[in-house]
């Protein structure tokens, strides 16, 4: 965006991966719902295209934000006159600098995984979002011992009704075979041979895409399909490797048979996993997926940013940090303005490109001297995305996020078909979880712009024999 602003500037993307993430195939679904793959290509596709664009493969050590420079890993500096900061998040690891404790985020990792994997019989999930939701519908021909800090799987988006909807599909036998995916893979050459430095593995990669785990073989070594085993309303207290394991002289135990509890395990693991619910699994390994913090590391010594809870470098409207001349977009920053009553920020792919065009919009603004007004995907949160192969589509406040006790929720569910859930809040539609080929996501997102009274219909509104989406249109 920034190069066909300034096409007589310089752009410098200053990134530590040798390839760049870019979206293909993108689809506006709807007004605010757009739909879009995010595949690897080699930084020269991008050079290429825009001439006026110069990709440095190095990452930054330090940021001196009075002077305007950035000194890169390699020992170079830069200066610049509009810097924006779009270093992501990388992932929260449950405990760091174990072995046995994997976290997954960039492609590296997630091949990382795929490798051990394939030797495992039994491995822990940990976290609730959309990638341990992924990970755990994919995984064949290996138990899973799923840890969740919840009552229901899916917390990020769903409430637990949207989850029993879901679970008949963990466990049902027979999968229906995954589309192929037409994303390519592009490497350094020879880089694959080499295996990576190991000090490299707390380097962040880009983050994955959102079918990431097509492609990736997420085989162990057991000839069943599924094997999920949930403990709801847990974390993990601690890891014990074998040796200290044995010396704890405590009773781990097996996967647990249907209705029965779990009995003792007679196998030793190379690592036990023990809960705060007082159950201890051995594994293979353990997968950390519980979501990431803001990659602000490398830039907040000896600059002065303002900094959200969350660890993000705090934007304004104009995605403008503290700092002069300094914007930044995407999961390393926090939004700080006054929201839009539907809109909150999530630290997703949708909302990262979103913000970087914005942002590049701001940074033209700025230097024409032009004002300009929040952007238009600012006004309803929306995502589009595949769990468990159905189609989801959330929207607006779609989990009452905020709104406390004074809300209501209307349901209508079709047993392995749909399962549509509105939130209202004083006659007005505030959010929605629509699951399954519903062709309900444009009526309601109207409904949800417009902030329409619907008392009238009360019911009716997701009553199947009522042509919703004909009547509002």
């Amino acid at each position: 965006k920034l190069a066909v602003e300034f096409p007589s500037e310089d752009v410098f993307l200053m990134t530590a991966s040798p390839v760049i993430k870019a979206v293909t195939n993108f689809k506006q679904v709807s007004k605010t719902l757009e739909e879009f793959d995010v595949e690897e290509q080699p930084s020269s596709l991008l050079e290429q295209r825009y001439p006026n664009i110069k990709v440095l493969q190095s990452a930054v050590k330090q940021l001196n934000s009075d002077e305007h420079k950035i000194f890169t890993e390699d020992g170079r500096e830069y200066m610049y006159e509009k810097l924006c900061l779009c270093a992501g998040a990388k992932p929260k690891l449950i405990f760091e600098g174990n072995p046995y404790v994997l976290g997954i985020r960039d492609t590296d990792s997630a091949q990382t995984f795929q490798k051990n994997l394939a030797q495992a019989e039994r491995i822990v999930v940990v976290g609730n979002g959309g990638i341990a939701l992924e990970l755990v519908y994919e995984i064949e021909g290996c138990e899973v011992i799923w840890a969740i800090k919840d009552k229901a799987i899916g917390n990020t988006f769903f409430d637990a009704g949207a989850a029993e909807f879901l679970i008949p599909k963990l466990t049902a036998e027979k999968r229906e075979t995954p589309i192929e995916c037409k994303r390519t893979k592009y490497t350094m050459e020879g880089r694959e041979k080499k295996e990576r430095p190991k000090a490299a593995s707390d380097k962040v990669g880009s983050a994955l895409g959102p079918d990431w785990h097509e492609g990736l073989r997420l085989k162990g070594t057991k000839e069943f399909s599924h094997k999920v085993h949930i403990e709801i309303q847990c974390e993990v207290k601690k890891i014990h490797l074998q040796q200290e394991f044995i010396q704890l002289q405590q009773t781990s135990l097996a996967f647990p048979k249907e209705e029965k509890n779990a009995e003792p395990d007679e196998v030793l693991w190379p690592v036990y996993v023990e809960l705060t619910n007082g159950k201890i699994y051995g594994c293979n390994f353990i997968v950390s997926a519980t979501g990431v913090v803001p990659n602000v590391e490398p830039f907040l010594d000896g600059n002065n940013f303002a900094v959200g809870e969350d660890g993000g470098l705090k934007v304004d409207e104009h995605m403008h940090t503290s700092l002069p001349d300094i914007y930044a977009a995407g999961d390393i920053c926090t939004a700080s303005w006054k929201p839009s009553p539907v809109w909150h920020q999530m630290r997703l792919w949708t909302q990262a490109r979103q913000m970087g065009w914005y942002a590049a919009k701001c940074m033209a603004a700025d230097i024409l001297g032009e004002s300009i007004d929040l952007d238009f995907s600012f006004e309803l949160f929306a995502h589009v995305t595949k769990f468990f192969n159905y189609k989801v589509v959330v929207l607006g406040k779609y989990n009452a996020q905020g709104l406390g006790l004074d809300h209501e929720l209307m349901l209508r569910c079709t047993k392995g078909q749909e399962y549509v859930k509105v939130v209202m809040q004083n006659g007005r539609m505030m959010g929605a979880v629509l699951i399954g080929e519903t062709d309900l996501e444009e009526t309601f997102e109207n409904l949800i712009l417009n902030q329409m009274d619907l008392s009238a219909y009360g019911e009716d509104l997701l009553n199947p024999a009522v042509d919703i989406e004909d009547y509002f249109d």
